[in-house]
């Protein structure tokens, strides 16, 4: 049990951190960041946390069907997301917010399995 809380303990808490700020009528954006590069950020982050957690932690290796994995429940995480928005004064639903958030979960994802991929190689002495 507090090895599952530990792996999914930060995913539960992600989700709930986005579903937070989806409940803003105005999203708290630093100033000159776009909709769409924090939308990108923030499903990168998403999408790295369901690694770690599907993984068993990191850094290790990271297969292609956990790598896609993570990317499907973080889309699938921005779906709803989306159509929570449709229910927040002042947001709305966007296809363009989404395609932000499934090119964010990507990129999390091939970066874990790139770091997986470089960290499980054995380390020669020179």
């Amino acid at each position: 049990m507090a090895r599952t809380l530990r792996l999914w303990g930060p995913v539960v808490a992600y989700m709930a951190v986005i579903f937070c700020l989806s409940s803003l009528s105005v999203a708290p954006l630093p100033p000159g960041m776009s909709d769409k590069s924090a939308h990108g950020i923030g499903y990168t982050g998403l999408a790295a946390t369901i690694v770690r957690a599907l993984a068993g932690g990191l850094p290790r290796p990271v297969s292609l069907p956990t790598a896609v994995t993570a990317v499907a429940l973080a889309v699938a995480y921005g779906v709803s997301d989306e159509v929570h928005q449709m229910f927040v004064p002042g947001r709305s639903a966007e296809l363009y917010d989404l395609a932000a958030d499934a090119v964010g979960a990507i990129a999390g994802a091939s970066t874990c399995w790139a770091w997986g991929t470089i960290s499980a190689r054995p380390h020669h002495e020179l």
